[in-house]
C-alpha cells in the first residue's frame, strides 16, 4: 500500500515528517503520539482518539489481505510508502481494540560519514566473507547502519546481494551490485527458510534483518563459513554480550563447535546508541570489536568475559568500548552527562573518564 486517504492519518503523518520524528503511535483513548530526538509527546492539536476513530486510522493503512490477517492473527508487521518516506509499522490489538505504531524510514539512505558512523565499517563491506553483527536496543539506528554497509557495497562493488527482512525498510536501486530483498510473510515464509533458499540463489553478500532463532543463526554461521559475507542484527548490549547469547542459543552439546565456527567467521561486532544531543536531535555511538587474533582465541576458548579488556586495550586496531565514546562526547560538550549515564555499560568506570 502506498498511501492512506484518511485525512486524520495524513495530517498526523506529515506532521511527524515536518518535525523530524522517528515514530508514530496510535492508541485509543490518547491523542495521536510522536517520538522526536528519543522523547514522546503528542501531535500539536491532536484529539484525543476513541477506539473507533482509532480503528479507522489504523485500518485505512491497511489492504484487505492485511486486515483478513491482522484479524486472524492479531498483530501485523508491514511496510508502506507515503511521498518520499517509507513506514515500518505493526498494527496490534491491546483490551480488543487495534492500536499501531509506525517508524519513519529516510527515502534517502545516508552514507557513513552523514551517519557520524565509525570508518571501520567500510573495511567491513570490503570482506568477501564473514559475519558482521549490529547490535543495540530497538530504535538505536541498526538498520539504518545495516541499509548504509549495504548501499556502499552496492555503490563500490559488483555484488548479489540478498535481504531478508520482517518487513522491507529500505528500498535500494540497482547500480554496482544487483539487490534482491525479500519480505518475511509476503516473499518468503521466515528468516530461517529464506536463508536456507540463498544457498541456491548465487548470493555474495546477506543482510538479514534480525537473528532471531536457533536455525536463523546456525544458517547465517554456515552461509559466513562458506564464502559469503553476512551482515545481520542482534538485540544485545556489548560485544561480549553477543558473543554469548549466539553460543547460548544452542544446547550444551553443540556449544564447543558453535564457539569454534563463530570464532572463525567473525569479523566485528558494532554495538551502538543513538544519544539526544544538547544542540539537538541525536547522534550515534558505537562501540567496536574487530576480530583479531586475540578476540577469536578468546571466543573459541569460552572465555567472553575476557573481551571487555580486549577492547579497551586495542585502541591501536580501532576498537573502543562503549563507556570510551560516550565520555569523550561528554568532554566534548555533544551529550549531556545525564543522558551518557543512562547508556554507560559500567557506571562507575565511565564516571573516571568523565573531566
Amino acid at each position: 500500500m502506498e498511501t492512506t486517504n484518511h485525512t486524520g492519518v495524513r495530517k498526523v503523518i506529515d506532521y511527524a515528517i515536518a518535525k523530524g520524528a522517528s515514530d508514530i503511535h496510535f492508541k485509543f483513548d490518547a491523542s495521536p503520539i510522536v517520538r522526536i530526538d528519543g522523547k514522546l509527546r503528542a501531535v500539536e492539536d491532536g484529539e484525543k482518539l476513541t477506539a473507533e476513530v482509532c480503528a479507522q486510522y489504523v485500518k485505512s493503512l491497511l489492504n484487505k489481505e492485511q486486515l483478513t490477517r491482522l484479524e486472524r492473527e492479531r498483530e501485523l508487521d508491514f511496510s508502506f510508502s507515503y511521498d518520499s518516506t517509507r513506514f515500518r509499522t505493526n498494527v496490534f490489538y491491546e483490551k480488543n481494540n487495534i492500536s499501531a505504531a509506525l517508524r519513519l524510514i529516510p527515502a534517502e539512505i545516508r552514507d557513513f560519514a552523514k551517519l557520524g558512523l565509525p570508518p571501520i565499517l567500510e573495511k567491513f563491506t570490503l570482506s568477501s566473507q564473514g559475519l558482521v553483527i549490529i547490535t543495540g536496543p530497538t530504535g538505536h539506528g541498526k538498520s539504518t547502519t545495516m541499509a548504509a554497509m549495504v548501499n556502499y557495497i552496492n555503490n563500490n562493488k559488483n555484488k548479489h546481494i540478498i535481504t531478508i527482512e520482517d518487513p522491507i525498510e529500505y528500498t535500494f536501486q540497482n547500480r554496482k551490485s544487483i539487490i534482491s530483498q525479500r519480505e518475511v510473510g509476503s516473499d518468503t515464509y521466515s528468516f530461517a527458510k529464506a536463508l536456507r533458499s540463498s544457498f541456491r540463489e548465487d548470493p555474495d553478500v546477506i543482510m538479514v534483518g534480525e537473528m532471531r532463532d536457533i536455525e536463523t543463526i546456525e544458517s547465517a554461521l554456515t552461509l559466513a563459513e562458506t564464502g559469503h559475507l553476512v551482515l545481520t542484527t542482534l538485540h544485545t548490549n556489548s560485544a561480549s554480550q553477543t558473543a554469548n547469547r549466539i553460543i547460548d542459543v544452542f544446547p550444551p552439546y553443540q556449544q564447543a563447535q558453535i564457539r569454534s565456527q563463530l570464532a572463525s567467521v567473525v569479523l566485528g561486532v558494532v554495538s551502538q546508541r543513538l544519544i539526544p544531543k544538547i544542540s539537538g536531535g541525536r547522534m550515534v555511538a558505537c562501540e567496536i570489536m574487530i576480530a583479531n587474533h586475540a578476540v577469536r582465541n578468546i571466543i573459541r576458548e569460552g572465555k567472553t568475559h575476557q573481551l571487555d579488556n580486549i577492547i579497551s586495550t586495542s585502541a591501536s586496531e580501532g576498537m573502543i568500548g562503549l563507556d570510551k565514546v560516550l565520555a569523550e562526547y561528554v568532554n566534548k560538550g555533544d551529550i549531556s552527562l545525564d543522558d551518557a549515564l543512562t547508556w554507560a555499560i559500567d557506571q562507575k568506570t565511565f564516571k573516571m573518564m568523565v573531566y
